[in-house]
C-alpha cells in the first residue's frame, strides 16, 4: 500500500464580479448626481431714492458669572430686559438676539433671559460663550 498524498483544493474567491458591481454602482451615483442643478436667476431689483440700510446685526445680551445682565454695556435688571429689547427690535429687520454667557452662569438665569428675549419679540435667540462670540 502506498500512501497517497491528498491534493489540496485551491480555494479562492473570484472578485471580478465584485469589482464590476462596484464600478456599476460608481457610475450610477456619478450620473445620478449630475441631474441636480441649481437654478440661478439674475434679478434687477428696483431701488428707492429714500432707501436706508437696515441693521441686521443681532442684539447682544451679556450675562456674567454673578448673573448680572448687560445690554449695550449697561447693566440691566431682568424685569427691564423685555422692554429695552422690544424698543431695539422695533427698528431691526432681523429680530435676532445673541445671549453671551460665561462658563459659570446658572441655567435658571439663562432661561429667564431667553424667555424675556422671546417675550420681547425676538424670533431668533442664540446662546454663545465669550470665546465663541468673540469681541464685539
Amino acid at each position: 500500500m502506498r500512501y497517497r498524498e491528498k491534493k489540496e483544493a485551491i480555494q479562492d474567491i473570484n472578485i471580478s464580479p465584485l469589482i464590476d458591481m462596484v464600478f456599476i454602482l460608481l457610475i450610477f451615483f456619478m450620473v445620478s448626481t449630475t441631474f441636480v442643478k441649481d437654478m440661478k436667476l439674475e434679478l434687477n431689483r428696483p431701488a428707492a431714492s429714500s432707501a436706508t440700510t437696515a441693521s441686521t446685526k443681532a442684539v447682544r445680551l451679556y450675562i456674567d458669572n454673578n448673573g448680572d445682565t448687560y445690554l449695550d454695556g449697561e447693566p440691566v435688571q431682568i424685569w427691564v430686559v423685555q422692554s429695552r429689547l422690544r424698543d431695539q427690535l422695533k427698528t431691526m429687520t432681523a429680530r435676532a438676539v445673541l445671549i453671551i454667557t460665561d462658563d459659570g452662569v446658572p441655567a435658571g438665569r439663562l432661561v429667564e433671559v431667553v424667555d424675556q428675549a422671546r417675550l420681547a419679540g425676538a424670533t431668533d435667540v442664540g446662546v454663545a460663550t465669550v470665546e465663541e462670540a468673540g469681541a464685539g
